[in-house]
């Protein structure tokens, strides 16, 4: 909202404060918004911890993020690696029959 001004006033630094504790409250989204603030600001040591948190989370766009930074050479071998088994961890633990048999479900519905 404060991003945008949609309903609100254009607040860069309330957006950031709302950012951070969503973030800190786990959620991958601001995560990665965070990361991609601090690419703009050319801190990609914090961008990168940003997007490993919000990866190992299970979101699969800070991934992507990743694995471009990785090609650019912003990201060591090292950090992308753990990114990638935390991020596989966090898909694997959200895998279940009754969330599979759904998917299913929904497919036919289509």
């Amino acid at each position: 909202l404060y991003r945008e001004g949609k309903f609100v006033e254009m607040d860069e630094k309330k957006e950031v404060y709302h950012l951070e504790e969503a973030a800190i409250g786990g959620h991958p989204f601001a995560r990665h918004d965070l990361g991609c603030r601090e690419a703009e600001n050319g801190n990609y040591e914090r961008t990168t911890r940003h997007l490993i948190i919000a990866a190992s989370l299970g979101h699969e766009p800070s991934i992507e993020m990743l694995k471009a930074n990785y090609t650019k050479g912003n990201v060591s071998k090292a950090d992308f690696a753990a990114a990638l088994r935390a991020h596989q961890a966090a898909i694997d633990a959200t895998k279940s029959p009754q969330r599979e048999a759904a998917e299913k479900w929904e497919k036919q519905q289509k």
